[in-house]
């Protein structure tokens, strides 16, 4: 086994270990267990993305949400809109990298129909309920966001799946900020399909292009000697 396939190994290991913290901190109600597990997810993911030889524009996406995650620990209105920039511009980053000749397939345009009804609908009925100050931003970020669950699709079932999950994950967090009901332990649903969004959006990406170099030498030394890799 390479380095390089170790350190993925690692890394995505440590990954799966700080979710479960977090999670498991949002049951037992413990704060600090939260606040010390949340930052590490992201940049943990994005180290993983990285070792694997993901293209740039997905770790810059990885490190954009990892700002967002640290400004939504901030219960603050200032940090809300800071965190939604943040989120905004991975999704940008994410656009991007979809819109590359050759990462994408071709989109649903049923699929892309119905998550044009679920936006409209979301925002209409969101609207009234959200701060007056909160509903362009929420608008537009909701506008940013369901494009880049639909582009996900392209790239197939995992990065799909992950885009869907990510426009649940932040309709989650809408809900919250107007107030409606919410299901019990409400922060422990937003990070669960946040965190399985990013990391399916990873795995999505890295599924459509050829694997790095020095992934590619382990894979090959994996087929002579018999042995798996990452």
């Amino acid at each position: 086994m390479s380095a390089a396939t170790g350190w993925a190994r690692g890394l995505l290991v440590a990954f799966a270990v700080a979710v479960l913290a977090d999670l498991g901190s949002l049951i037992a109600g413990a704060d600090l267990g939260h606040v010390i597990a949340k930052p590490l997810l992201m940049p943990l993911l994005a180290a993983y993305a990285a070792v694997r030889g993901a293209p740039r524009l997905i770790v810059v996406a990885l490190l954009f949400g990892w700002g967002g995650d640290v400004f939504l620990l901030a219960d603050a209105d200032w940090a809300f809109l800071v965190g939604m920039g943040c989120f905004a511009a991975g999704h940008v980053c994410y656009l991007a990298l979809f819109g590359r000749s050759g990462r994408s397939s071709r989109t649903s345009k049923v699929l892309g129909a119905g998550y044009a009804v679920a936006l409209l609908a979301t925002v209409v009925l969101l609207w009234p309920d959200l701060p007056a100050e909160l509903r362009i931003p929420v608008a537009g970020y909701s506008l940013l966001l369901t494009a880049m669950a639909w582009r996900a699709s392209g790239l197939g079932l995992y990065a799909g799946l992950g885009g869907a999950l990510f426009l649940l994950s932040d309709t989650l967090i809408a809900t919250g900020v107007a107030e409606w009901p919410q299901l019990p332990a409400p922060d422990f649903w937003i990070m669960i399909t946040y965190a399985a969004a990013q990391y399916l959006l990873v795995r999505g990406v890295l599924g459509r292009r050829p694997e790095a170099p020095a992934a590619s030498s382990a894979y090959r030394e994996g087929r002579t000697t018999g042995t798996t890799t990452v």
